[in-house]
């Protein structure tokens, strides 16, 4: 079994890559906003509780994201592995997903974290936003504040799991196929 974590900053490519691995590698790709649309779509009750939270402007706590997860992993029990893109956001997330993951006998045996510049990345949203239909990709102080975000709350990550020998970086610029080509080349060298 094999369970990645895709991590870097919005815009980094992330939600691209994690597509081409999950195909490579015959895994699960599992997106936290797909998990959310497919909750809260659905009606479930944990979907429920998740639009109240956003409907009043708030976080969805932990518990409920974790208990999003759990319900997709409980799917896909004989699946060779993940890819998480976009969770965990947070040491105490990455905390209770190691702990989910222990209870069904599983870990986490890598973080590829993206790395790409901050005008880079505001000039990739810039240029989905001309697309995307999201408000948030087309103004360019709501993508720095997003950016600002990441770095205190999730950049921390990294060393969370490189302190267990489980994280590697990868220059997030280049073409789609180089960086695909790199990123495999890192997973082989943890598998070794």
């Amino acid at each position: 079994m094999l369970n990645l974590i895709l991590f870097g900053p919005p815009g980094s490519g992330k939600g691209t890559q994690a597509i081409k691995i999950a195909e490579a590698y015959d895994l699960i790709h599992i997106s936290t906003g797909d998990l959310f649309r497919y909750e809260m779509g659905n009606n479930t009750p944990l979907g429920l509780k998740a639009k109240e939270f956003i409907s009043q402007g708030a976080l969805v706590p932990d518990e409920i994201t974790i208990g999003m997860l759990a319900n997709k992993l409980d799917h896909h029990l004989d699946a060779n592995g993940f890819i998480l893109d976009g969770f965990p956001r947070t040491i105490p997330q990455a905390e209770a997903l190691d702990e989910l993951f222990a209870s069904r006998g599983w870990s986490i045996d890598l973080l590829l974290a993206l790395e790409v510049s901050e005008d880079e990345i505001v000039s990739r949203i810039l240029k989905r936003g001309e697309t995307s239909g999201r408000s948030d990709d087309q103004d360019e102080s709501i993508i720095r504040n997003r950016i600002r975000e990441y770095e205190a709350k999730t950049a921390p990550l990294f060393a969370f799991y490189q302190e267990k020998g489980k994280a590697s970086t990868l220059n997030g610029i280049g073409s789609i196929e180089v960086i695909f080509e790199g990123l495999c080349d890192l997973i082989e060298q943890h598998q070794s």
